[in-house]
């Protein structure tokens, strides 16, 4: 039997719901834990010690704990703000202007913010249109750890 997928999605983010200037603050925040935090930089063989050995960084101005690899924090921001920004997303075109601008650390908890840069339509009105979106993530003592822009390729409420 089909499924209607319409009706397993939310009535909101479709790309109409989007204006420039338009800002989010996502609803869950996720505490980055062992596997998540470490296992991607031994996945594409990040060679900088301060993932995955415990002792590397004792005594240094970034912590005494192993960091979270970068990437995997872009990844959690941008997985926090999809159920707003992505659930009628027919692609994801890109990610650009990527900063990571404090350490995350295992055991820190993250939440994620979105400000709509651009809304672009398709060719016509049933057409897709994509949406540029900022997204950035604080951690839990407030401080902004990551900022990034992602442009998704957004379903029209009639198509």
């Amino acid at each position: 039997m089909p499924v209607d997928h319409d009706s397993v999605l939310g009535p909101w983010g479709w790309f109409e719901d989007f204006y420039p200037g338009q800002q989010m603050r996502h609803s869950r925040a996720a505490t980055v834990g062992e596997v998540e935090g470490s296992g991607p930089a031994k996945q594409v063989m990040n060679t900088a010690q301060a993932h995955f050995n415990d002792h590397f960084l004792t005594g240094s101005p970034l912590g005494d704990e192993r960091l979270v690899f970068g990437l995997a924090t872009a990844s959690l921001v941008y997985g926090l703000a999809s159920q707003d920004t992505a659930e009628h997303a027919v692609a994801e075109l890109g990610w650009s202007r990527l900063r990571f601008r404090a350490p995350v650390h295992h055991g820190d908890t993250i939440e994620a913010f979105t400000e709509v840069v651009s809304v672009e339509p398709g060719s016509d009105d049933r057409d897709p249109g994509t949406v540029v979106f900022r997204h950035w993530g604080r951690r839990h003592d407030g401080v902004v750890v990551f900022e990034g822009e992602r442009s998704t390729l957004v379903r029209r409420r009639c198509s």
